[in-house]
C-alpha cells in the first residue's frame, strides 16, 4: 500500500511539473514580447537596454498601421454580428433536434475548425477569384464568419445543455411561439454563453492571419496581414508594440468571456 501511495504521489508530482513546464512554454513569449515593445533602440533586443514608448507612438502616428487596425476592427465587429446569431441558431437547432441530421449538421459546421486554415484559405481564394471577391471587405467578412461560427456553436451548445428546456415548452404552452419563447425565456438564461460566443467570434476574426494573407490586400489589408508583410521586409520594433496590444486585448476578451460563462453557471 505504501509503495502504491508513493508511486501515485510521484506520478502526481511529475504531472504537475510537466503541466507547469508547458504553461511556462506557452506564456514565455508574452514576457519576451512585451518588454521588447518598450525598447528605445531601432532593433529588437531582449532585455531592452533602454525603455521608451517610441514604438507605440510610431504605431498611432502611422496612417498605414492605424488604417489596417481600423479595417481589422470593422471586420471583427461585423463578423461578430453575423457569426453570433448564426452559431446560436445552429446550436439551438442541433440541441433540440435528434438523429443523424443533427450530428451531420454539427460535423459540417465544425469543419472550418478541423480543417487546416491554409487549406481553407486556398479554397476560398480560388472561389473568390472567380467571382472577384478577393481583396474586398465583404469577402473577408464572409470568410471570417465561416471560421468564427464553430466557436459560437461550441460555446452556445454548452449553455443550452445546462438549460432546462421544459421552461421553454411551458412558455409555448401558454401561447408564445418558438421564437418568442427563445427570446424571452431561453436567451436571458444563457446570456453568459451568448456574450462569450460573441467575444470569441470577435477575437477569432481580429487574430486571423492565414485566411487574411490570401484574401486581403491594398485598402482591405488587415492588421495581421500588415504585420506579416512588415516582418518579411524588416524586423520593425513597432510589431512588438502591436503584438503586445493584441495580447492584452485577447487576454481581456478571454477573461471577459470567462467571467460571462461563470456568471451563467
Amino acid at each position: 500500500m505504501e509503495a502504491n501511495h508513493g508511486s501515485s504521489g510521484f506520478a502526481s508530482l511529475l504531472l504537475a511539473v510537466l503541466g507547469i513546464a508547458v504553461l511556462v512554454f506557452l506564456v514565455m513569449p508574452i514576457f519576451i514580447v512585451v518588454p521588447m515593445s518598450f525598447s528605445a533602440t531601432r532593433f529588437l533586443s531582449f532585455p531592452p537596454t533602454a525603455l521608451s514608448t517610441r514604438w507605440y507612438l510610431e504605431f498611432f502616428g502611422s496612417p498605414e498601421w492605424t488604417r489596417a487596425a481600423w479595417v481589422s476592427l470593422q471586420i471583427a465587429f461585423v463578423t461578430c454580428l453575423l457569426a453570433t446569431p448564426i452559431g446560436i441558431a445552429a446550436a439551438y437547432g442541433i440541441h433540440t433536434a435528434s438523429g443523424k441530421f443533427s450530428r451531420a449538421a454539427y460535423t459540417v459546421l465544425m469543419m472550418p475548425l478541423m480543417v487546416p486554415h491554409i487549406i481553407v484559405a486556398v479554397g476560398i481564394f480560388f472561389i473568390y477569384a472567380r467571382i472577384g471577391a478577393n481583396n474586398t471587405i465583404v469577402g473577408i467578412i464572409v470568410a471570417h464568419t465561416m471560421l468564427a461560427v464553430p466557436f459560437v456553436l461550441i460555446t452556445s451548445l454548452s449553455g443550452l445543455q445546462g438549460f432546462d428546456m421544459t421552461q421553454e415548452r411551458a412558455a409555448q404552452s401558454l401561447g408564445a411561439n418558438r421564437l418568442e419563447a427563445f427570446l424571452k425565456v431561453t436567451a436571458p438564461q444563457i446570456k453568459g454563453s451568448i456574450i462569450a460566443s460573441a467575444l470569441f467570434a470577435f477575437v477569432s476574426s481580429l487574430d486571423e492571419v492565414v485566411v487574411s494573407l490570401f484574401l486581403s490586400g491594398g485598402a482591405s489589408s488587415t492588421l495581421p496581414k500588415r504585420m506579416f508583410v512588415a516582418l518579411r521586409d524588416e524586423v520593425d520594433p513597432t510589431i512588438a508594440a502591436i503584438s503586445s496590444m493584441l495580447i492584452i486585448a485577447s487576454l481581456a476578451i478571454g477573461l471577459a468571456a470567462m467571467i460571462a460563462t461563470r456568471k451563467r453557471a
